[in-house]
């Protein structure tokens, strides 16, 4: 039976980190640690997904598609178009000002920048602040000071807020990781600051700042909470950028809320499922192009 060099170079390495962790008790009791954590994680992750496959699947119909809302058929298509339709405004409102946020942090603010610090220590506090207060946010300014009313612009502003901390601090850090001998050769060749950074740095931290965006999406695509209070819960597709409409998990939890349709919930929560993976997908199969 032949071996490749490569698989016996890979096993021979794990038996001499096992035997060095069996030397050490207190490194072997971390390394099983991990393990275990990583093991838990992946069970029930698993176990959460085929929950859903197992409970929705069945109830996939086709009146789940149709193309208008009612009470007999409880459509998920209105709410899938507004969620793609919010997706697509919040990513075009909030992807420029955070990547450009982070270019001038990173290769334009002096070092020791006290704006900078701040933005950055803001930027970490807004990420962690309940949805909920974005919400509130957001009603209060977008639907009533500003007029907008319950809209899906008002919406695709409130979730711009929300992701924008994510989307620049990944942008930033993916800037950082990118080595100095690669501006310096740039320099050296005699490209300016500006088409360093957008012809040699971004590209190599295109995968990091893409990774961000696909976070972004992901809480776009599973926020409730924050477009109650601003896109509002109207069963129809909107038909304007100030028509009020439902997402898909707003969809999703307005339908478990009533209790009158725990099987159409449950085929819900797997489109939505199926949503975000191909979005995933479609994201890291760009990344790993561009980074080619």
């Amino acid at each position: 039976m032949k071996y490749d060099k490569k698989e016996i170079i890979n096993r021979s390495s794990f038996k001499k980190t096992v035997i060095e962790y069996l030397k050490n008790p207190f490194s072997l009791f971390l390394w099983l640690l991990v393990v275990l954590a990583a093991v838990i994680t992946v069970v029930i992750l698993g176990f959460l997904i085929g929950y859903i496959l197992i409970k929705g699947i069945p109830h996939l119909t086709p009146e789940l598609f149709a193309w208008e809302y009612n009470s007999d058929n409880v459509s998920m298509m209105p709410a899938i178009i507004n969620t793609l339709i919010m997706i697509a405004i919040t990513m075009v409102i909030a992807v420029p000002l955070g990547v450009f946020s982070a270019i001038y942090m990173v290769e334009y603010a002096k070092k020791g920048n006290k704006i900078v610090n701040i933005v950055r220590i803001t930027a970490e506090t807004l990420s962690g602040i309940p949805s909920i207060v974005y919400g509130l946010f957001g009603m209060l300014f977008f639907v009533v000071a500003l007029g907008w009313g319950y809209s899906i612009l008002a919406g695709a502003f409130t979730l711009s807020i929300m992701v924008l901390p994510t989307i620049m601090r990944t942008t930033e850090e993916a800037l950082l990781s990118v080595p100095d001998s690669f501006r310096e050769g740039s320099f050296g060749l005699g490209a300016g600051r500006l088409r360093t950074v957008f012809k040699i740095v971004l590209p190599s931290a295109v995968p990091g700042i893409l990774s961000g965006i696909i976070l972004s999406i992901g809480r776009c695509v599973g926020e409730t909470a924050a477009l109650m209070y601003t896109a509002g819960t109207v069963t129809s597709a909107a038909n304007s950028l100030f028509s009020s409409g439902r997402t898909l998990a707003v969809h999703m939890y307005s339908l478990s809320r009533e209790g009158l349709h725990t099987d159409q919930t449950y085929a819900t929560a797997v489109v939505l499922l199926i949503i975000v993976m191909i979005i995933n997908f479609i994201s890291g199969f760009i990344a790993k192009k561009l980074a080619k």
